[in-house]
């Protein structure tokens, strides 16, 4: 293999492990077994990856590595990001190291530091929940640094990021347009900024169609077992819902949940809107009528900032920003007329 091709995820592929693990290995930090240490090193020996990084830095030469910092796989929303802007990478001739937070501010910290700290070129950093001082801290780094899906504190930091208050109007509209009045909502995670713009657009057309009604709120985290559980908690009320708009598809496939256990069905007794347009809300029972994302156009147009900041080009203040489009399916309907719905025990 030749000198400029070796990177961390050659060697990461021969020894069998993550990417992390090498870069912890070679960096002699954080808990690693012996064996596992041995085969990491084995593994950047034969393919010359010790040597060539150093070579590199001495030169000053890239690593031809960008780093994504991302709240979590388990998400099939964050998961095809993550997927899109490899892809994105892997056709600029980069490979794509992705860090998770788990949505803890710390953890975000050290993620970033460890990739600004020399393992990646650039940074593309996705719904950060670090405070404002932190994002200053970030405008100050060496390496190129964009935001994706970022709504809260101001920065001069590029952002990309699709509409969320916008779809999420679109989707309040429509199940008024379809005759409903009791619209419930389940938000998402308290500390996003996503989260936040959905429940304006909410709290804001309720208001506006005279329909608002607290009651009909529930706090939410983004997951389907929280989606089931606020389901619950609003078809319990004395005048429930006859439908109800989640923050996410995850959380709406829990609020489908809660409506079967019930015995009501949807759309029948119960309509239900999602946000995000996963690849599952296409293929479930009702089909989901949900809020899409351009998740490929978007992690492009992230890769490529960071591209542009690497030749050069002045890119802070740079927005970037994609519309969300409504996708109607079969899970949305007209309320039931009085007395067909099937009680909710």
């Amino acid at each position: 293999m030749s000198d400029d091709k070796v990177t961390l995820a050659h060697v990461a592929r021969l020894a069998g492990v993550s990417m992390i693990t090498v870069s912890k290995v070679l960096n002699n930090k954080g808990r690693i077994s012996e064996a596992t240490r041995a085969r990491v090193l084995q593994a950047a020996n034969q393919l010359g990856y010790v040597a060539n990084s150093a070579a590199r830095s001495l030169r000053g030469r890239p690593t031809q590595i960008l780093g994504m910092v991302i709240p979590e796989l388990v998400s099939p929303y964050f998961a095809e990001v993550a997927r899109a802007a490899a892809d994105s990478a892997s056709q600029m001739g980069y490979d794509l190291a992705v860090f998770t937070t788990s949505r803890d501010p710390e953890r975000e910290r050290e993620r970033v530091g460890t990739l600004l700290g020399g393992l990646a070129d650039g940074l593309v950093f996705v719904v950060p929940i670090g405070a404002a001082g932190f994002l200053a801290t970030l405008e100050r780094s060496r390496s190129p640094v964009v935001l994706v899906n970022h709504f809260g504190a101001p920065t001069h930091l590029p952002v990309v990021r699709a509409d969320s208050f916008e779809g999420s109007l679109a989707a309040v509209r429509h199940l008024i347009a379809l005759g409903h009045r009791r619209i419930g909502f389940v938000s998402g995670a308290a500390h996003s900024s996503q989260a936040a713009e959905r429940l304006r657009a909410y709290r804001e057309c309720m208001m506006a169609a005279g329909l608002w009604d607290e009651q009909l709120v529930r706090p939410g985290d983004f997951t389907q077992g929280r989606g089931v559980e606020a389901g619950h908690e609003l078809l319990s009320l004395e005048n429930p819902p006859t439908a109800i708009f989640a923050a996410s598809d995850l959380t709406a496939f829990g609020v489908i949940a809660a409506a079967r256990s019930r015995g009501l069905r949807v759309p029948e007794d119960l309509s239900v809107v999602g946000f995000d347009d996963i690849p599952a809300a296409a293929h479930s029972h009702p089909g989901l009528t949900t809020v899409a994302h351009p998740i490929p156009a978007m992690a492009r147009a992230a890769v490529e900032l960071i591209a542009r900041a690497m030749a050069g080009e002045k890119v802070r203040d740079v927005l970037i920003e994609f519309p969300s489009e409504l996708v109607v399916r079969d899970s949305s309907a007209p309320p039931p007329a009085p007395g067909d719905r099937r009680k909710s025990p």
